[in-house]
């Protein structure tokens, strides 16, 4: 019985440490050739800027826009007046 139990815990031991040296990985690699010529660097121009039209266009030089206002319960619109 003795011999049996010591068996059985060997085999037993044997598994479990046969799993974990499996695991185990070591991978070492020589590559000889030709080297590989690398990709070409290409530069992106810069972006082009326009600047946006104007929010108006006053009807003539000298004009000025005068914004709309409230004045009790009446509003009284924008208007262009000259300077």
């Amino acid at each position: 019985m003795q011999n049996r139990l010591t068996m059985l815990l060997l085999a037993s031991m044997l598994a479990i440490l046969s799993g974990t040296a499996a695991a185990d990985h070591v991978n070492v690699g020589i590559g000889i050739g030709v080297p590989v010529a690398p990709a070409p660097v290409v530069v992106a121009p810069a972006p082009a800027y326009y600047p946006p039209p104007p929010g108006y266009y006053a009807p003539g030089p000298g004009y000025v826009w005068v914004s709309g206002f409230w004045r009790g319960h009446h509003f009284h619109r924008g208007h262009w007046r000259h300077r």
